[in-house]
Order: structure tokens, then C-alpha cells, then sequence
């Protein structure tokens, strides 16, 4: 995916749909059998919501040993999907790099598990 021109103009309403959740990385795991190297995540995303996994492409600047305790920004309303032999429920959010590698996004100061950008 490339910045490249913007996306269509959408509604208020339109970005409401979107549940983006801050959530804390509590288990991490190298998922070698993936088409991209990739590292499988179990996010904390607090009492209401729970904790849900996913698979995340960001092994150009984050490990398995140093990811657990980073808090993230998810979308949590999609629906499962099936990557590879793994059921990713969440989507981790970030931006490509120079190179393309992906870079988090993470709030600049802690915040209570499963907030929700507004």
C-alpha cells in the first residue's frame, strides 16, 4: 500500500463505524510460517472487550523479546480472518517507513486498555 492520492471523501457517521481501541501487547510469538514475516500478537484491549489476536507485519523494527508491554492502536470490529493457519482477530494499525516497514501507531502517553479514538 502506497500514500498515494487521498481516499474518498467519507461521513462522520462513516468513521464512526471504525472501533479503533488502544490495547496492550501481553504475548508475542514468531509466525515463520507466514507468506511475509510476520509475528503473532495477543493484545489486552481491557475488561469490555478482551484480549484478541492478531498476525502483524512489523518485524522490520520490532521482535518478539522487546514488543510485549507496547501499548497499540487496533481496529476490533472486523470480522475474524483466517491468515494462513492463524485466526487474526483484530487489525493492528501503522505506517510504512521509507523502506515500507511498518511503525506502530501507540498513544504518546499510557492510557486506559480498550479507550477508544475519538
Amino acid at each position: 500500500m502506497s500514500a498515494g492520492n487521498p481516499a474518498p471523501e467519507i461521513t462522520f457517521d462513516d468513521f464512526l463505524k471504525v472501533d479503533i481501541r488502544v490495547g496492550t501487547i501481553v504475548r508475542a510469538e514468531p509466525y515463520p510460517e507466514a507468506r511475509v514475516p510476520a509475528i503473532k500478537l495477543w493484545i489486552d484491549f481491557g475488561a469490555d472487550i478482551g484480549e484478541k489476536k492478531t498476525s502483524a507485519q512489523i518485524t522490520a523494527h520490532y521482535d518478539v523479546e522487546t514488543i510485549i508491554g507496547r501499548q497499540v492502536a487496533a481496529v476490533v470490529n472486523f470480522p475474524p480472518r483466517q491468515i494462513g493457519k492463524f485466526m487474526s482477530e483484530v487489525l493492528t494499525l501503522g505506517f510504512p517507513d521509507e523502506d515500507g516497514g511498518v511503525v506502530l501507531i501507540a498513544p504518546d502517553k499510557e492510557v486506559p486498555n480498550g479507550s477508544r479514538l475519538h
